[in-house]
C-alpha cells in the first residue's frame, strides 16, 4: 500500500472515530422520538371509523374538535387538577425533606433515605395494590375517588422531588447564607432571599417532573381511582374499542408544552449565565 493510500485510510479512520459517538447518539434519539413522531402525525389522521391505526388522510378537524369525544374533556381537567395539586404538595414536602436530610444529622437519617428511595424502587403495581388495600382498610376515612388519587400521586412524587433537591443542596455554598446572616438577616430572611432563590431551579425541576409523572400515571391510578376517570385511564378504555385521533392530539399538546417549558427554562439559564459573566 502506498503512502498516500495509508494516509487516506488513516484520515477516514480518524473521521469515523470523531463522529461515531455523535452518530450513535443521533440514532438513539431517533429511536426514542420515533413513537412521539408517530403520535403527532396520527393526530392529523382522518380515519373513517374509530380505529386510528392506519393513515387515511390529512385533516385539522381533530385539533379543532379536540373535545368531540365524550368524556375526554372531563378526563383531561381531572388529570390536570390532580397533577397541579399533587405536584405542589410533593414539591413543598419533598424540598423540606431534602433540606432535613442534607442539612441536619439526626438519628434515623439513613432510614429516612431508604424510605425516600423505596417508592421509586417499588414496582407500580405493588404500590397500587398496597394503596388500594390501605384505602379499603380505612374505608371509613377514605372513599375511592379524586382524594385517593391525589394522595397516591403526591406520595410517589415526593421521592423524585427529594432526589432532585438533594442533588442541588449537596453542591450548595453555605457561605452565602453565612454572609447574609453576618449582614443582619435572620434565618427566615436568609431562607427567603438567599436559599430559596438558589434552590429555585431544582424546585422547578421537581415540580415539572412531578407534574409529568402524575399526568402520565395509569397503573397506580387504576387501582385507587374508583369511578373517576383520568386521561391515562380514559386512553386505556378507549384503546380497547379504538383510540380516537383526539387522544393523539392531547398527547401531542402535552409533549409540545413540555418541550416549550424546557426551552424557556434553558433560555433563562443561558441569560443568567451570561449575566453572571
Amino acid at each position: 500500500m502506498s503512502a498516500s493510500a495509508r494516509a487516506s485510510s488513516r484520515r477516514r479512520l480518524a473521521f469515523v472515530r470523531r463522529h461515531l459517538l455523535t452518530a450513535y447518539a443521533m440514532l438513539a434519539f431517533a429511536y426514542l422520538l420515533l413513537p412521539i413522531a408517530v403520535v403527532i402525525a396520527f393526530s392529523f389522521n382522518d380515519p373513517p371509523g374509530k380505529f386510528n391505526y392506519t393513515w387515511e388522510g390529512f385533516t385539522l378537524d381533530n385539533w379543532r374538535n379536540w373535545d368531540a369525544v365524550p368524556g375526554l374533556r372531563d378526563a383531561i381537567v381531572l388529570s390536570i387538577q390532580i397533577a397541579v395539586i399533587a405536584s405542589l404538595a410533593a414539591t413543598a414536602l419533598g424540598t423540606l425533606i431534602a433540606l432535613a436530610i442534607v442539612r441536619h444529622r439526626y438519628r434515623g437519617r439513613g432510614v429516612t433515605n431508604l424510605l425516600v428511595f423505596l417508592p421509586m424502587a417499588t414496582p407500580e403495581i405493588v404500590l397500587g395494590a398496597s394503596l388500594l388495600s390501605l384505602f379499603l382498610t380505612a374505608s371509613g376515612v377514605f372513599t375511592l375517588g379524586p382524594w385517593t388519587i391525589l394522595i397516591a400521586h403526591a406520595m410517589f412524587c415526593i421521592s423524585y422531588v427529594v432526589v432532585t433537591a438533594k442533588a442541588r443542596l449537596i453542591g450548595f455554598d453555605r457561605h452565602l447564607e453565612e454572609a447574609a446572616m453576618d449582614l443582619g438577616a435572620n434565618e427566615l430572611v436568609t431562607f427567603a432571599r438567599v436559599t430559596l432563590p438558589l434552590l429555585a431551579p431544582a424546585i422547578l425541576s421537581g415540580f415539572l417532573l412531578s407534574f409529568a409523572l402524575s399526568v402520565d400515571d395509569f397503573v397506580i391510578t387504576n387501582f385507587v381511582a374508583g369511578d373517576e376517570i383520568t386521561f391515562p385511564v380514559f386512553v386505556w378504555g378507549a384503546a380497547r374499542v379504538g383510540a380516537p385521533p383526539q387522544v393523539n392530539v392531547i398527547g401531542s399538546v402535552i409533549f409540545l408544552a413540555a418541550v416549550a417549558v424546557m426551552a424557556v427554562n434553558a433560555l433563562v439559564q443561558i441569560r443568567r449565565s451570561k449575566g453572571a459573566q
